[in-house]
């Protein structure tokens, strides 16, 4: 599995910005993906995921309301629309996926459950 993020830049506080990733497997309806960040000093952390189905979608308490994660599995890409983002969300964003292992819509916000990640893309956000 390759993932491919793209869609990061530098925009002003309250700005907006609509990341993709776009995978590389046949099977990408059977897996969960995902949505981590890191910003400058700051361990790797959850921002959002989407249920192999698209019928199930998880957010961290600081981007609920203003992020947006969704799929296409016919396309085979993930996208994360950032509304509203503030100089807090700035930080290399990266994709993951994570094969199912049931048909539960349920979604680990681990991030060593995620076997492939992409290389990032960085977002920087100005106050």
């Amino acid at each position: 599995v390759q993932l491919q993020a793209s869609g990061g830049g530098l925009v002003e506080a309250g700005g907006s910005l609509r990341l993709s990733c776009a995978a590389s497997v046949r099977t990408f309806s059977l897996y969960n993906m995902a949505w981590f960040r890191q910003g400058p000093g700051k361990e790797r952390e959850f921002v959002s995921a989407v249920a192999w189905t698209g019928g199930r979608t998880y957010y961290s308490d600081s981007v609920k309301g203003r992020f947006t994660i969704s799929r296409d599995n016919g396309e085979k890409t993930v996208l994360l629309q950032m509304n509203s983002l503030k100089p807090e969300d700035t930080g290399v964003y990266y994709c993951a996926a994570a094969r199912i292992l049931s048909t539960d819509l349920l979604v680990d916000r681990n991030s060593n459950t995620y076997s492939y990640w992409g290389q990032g893309t960085q977002v920087t956000v100005s106050s």
